[in-house]
């Protein structure tokens, strides 16, 4: 097992001090980060599929193989972060990395939709350990100068693996099954887990903080459990008493989410860090945005599917060009909010978002297939959109960070992503609901205009984060995070 060794750096420091050694630690993260987001556009696109597999379900019954994930990945991504730096971020990382292809095993064979959201949570168990982890073990291993590009880089990688999720997905789904768009994460995981001991260095918290709060993760799940159901199905209850039993056990359960981890040594809510004005404001944005692309990515596939009649294949391909833009814009994104700030690189994302993925599909798409005149321009537009926001949500947040918080900062900052996710996924649901052949158009673009809704106030909500805050100090020698070697050896 490694050990610290004396007069080793702050984690802001790089750990590694080789460039070799520095590609390494971000090949194995970005590998990683790939496997994450491949997952959610291929999955994604077979939930038509997935559907017509499971006799009698419903868009309602099937979104759950989403929103389950969401729920689980948003809520242990902090206590994930945290239990990093109590017993290692690369040991979480790792456990994470196994978790996640054992979870991928399970969806392959699952033999009924509720053993498929069941695994589906243990995958995203598996992601949580690994997302606020990854930029945790990357960050470090780079000077300052390099950490704002690096982020750009590594949100490039996930959006590289969005631009392969659509068409493998597709192509795996019609030539073969739906199994196999889990099936393919496997031995992913397994490269990635095999070069993480020998790779990445280890880094945690000599002062031993106390574990996550295992009960407030508990209440947090309920929480957005029930607020998903209400919207899911509120439509179908007709907005009765049970939709208003579901949104006021939302309320005391957030309620007491709030006052738990107001007293707890490590709760799931960090407040502290949640009042810090630019934190705060890159999160909400960052849940609004989110609502917007999750409704956006589910609506177009059932779009395609149901309404042009595209095959799995067929939509995926279609659907491609929109990740394609986001990887190239994303790249650049990073290093335009490093000279005029994530605030305004990440606000004209969304707003491009806005117009590409809503107002230009509502004027042009109708029900007869017309590629490259009605969906294609959106794709590109809200791609480029897309590109443009994605690292300045996590640039904005990281920047508000000291050392010492980094690894639950960045684990609060995609909770707060992934519970707008579940909220966009249970929006759609609940605004589409049973479409007429008559008047298919209509729900559809009333779930276009939520989207453009939410992305405009995720625009609004990262504009008032006028400029750059500082970047951290290095913290007191008593406050650093201790890397268990300067070079990672096995345990």
């Amino acid at each position: 097992m490694t050990t610290a060794r004396a007069g080793s750096p702050p984690p802001f420091e790089p750990l590694v001090a080789t460039e070799e050694s520095s590609n390494g630690v971000f090949a194995v993260v970005a590998l990683a980060v790939f496997l994450a987001t491949l997952d959610l556009f291929i999955v994604n696109i077979a939930v038509p599929a997935i559907q017509g597999a499971f006799h009698g379900s419903t868009v309602a019954d099937v979104s759950w193989v989403l929103n389950g994930y969401a729920i689980v990945f948003a809520a242990l991504l902090v206590p994930a972060g945290k239990l990093g730096d109590v017993i290692g971020r690369r040991r979480v990382f790792v456990l994470g990395l196994f978790a996640f292809g054992l979870g991928s095993g399970l969806c392959a064979a699952a033999p009924s939709l509720g053993f498929l959201v069941g695994a589906r949570a243990v995958q995203a168990a598996g992601a949580a350990a690994v997302t606020p982890t990854s930029l945790g073990l990357l960050l470090p291993s780079l000077p300052p100068q390099r950490r704002a590009a690096a982020i750009g880089a590594w949100a490039a990688i996930g959006a590289v693996g969005a631009a392969s999720g659509p068409p493998l997905g597709g192509l795996l789904t019609t030539e073969l099954s739906w199994h196999w768009i889990f099936i393919v994460n496997v031995p992913l995981a397994l490269i990635a887990l095999l070069a993480s001991p020998r790779i990445l260095p280890e880094i945690r918290d000599p002062a031993k903080p106390p574990l996550p709060d295992g009960l407030g993760t508990i209440i947090l799940i309920g929480a957005v459990a029930l607020a998903t159901l209400g919207l899911i199905k509120g439509t179908d209850w007709n907005w009765d008493a049970r939709v208003v039993a579901s949104f006021l056990a939302v309320a005391l359960l957030t309620a007491l989410l709030v006052w738990r981890s107001a007293r707890h040594p490590a709760p799931v809510l960090e407040l502290s860090i949640v009042r810090v004005p630019a934190f705060a404001l890159a999160s909400l944005s960052a849940a609004l945005f989110f609502a917007a692309f999750g409704a956006m990515l589910l609506g177009q596939v059932y779009f395609l599917t149901d309404v042009w009649h595209y095959s799995a294949l067929h939509a995926g391909v279609a659907l491609t060009p929109g990740p394609v833009m986001a990887a190239i814009f994303a790249r650049a994104s990073g290093r335009l909010a490093a000279r005029y700030g994530p605030g305004v690189v990440g606000a004209l994302g969304a707003l491009v978002f806005s117009v590409g993925a809503g107002l230009l599909w509502i004027i042009l798409i109708g029900v007869e297939p017309d590629y490259a005149g009605e969906l294609l321009p959106g794709m590109i537009v809200g791609g480029a959109g897309v590109g443009l926001a994605l690292p300045s949500f996590t640039i904005a947040a990281t920047r508000t960070l000291s050392p010492q918080r980094l690894a639950t900062g960045i684990g609060a900052q995609t909770m707060f992503r992934q519970i707008g996710a579940a909220f966009g996924v249970a929006a759609f649901v609940g605004i589409l609901g049973t479409p007429t052949t008559s008047d298919i158009l209509t729900p559809f673009d009333n779930t276009r205009w939520s989207m453009i809704a939410a992305a405009a106030g995720a625009a609004l909500a990262l504009i008032l984060i006028r400029r750059p805050a500082p970047a951290p100090v290095a913290p007191a020698a008593g406050d650093r995070l201790a890397p268990a070697a300067a070079h990672a050896t096995p345990d």
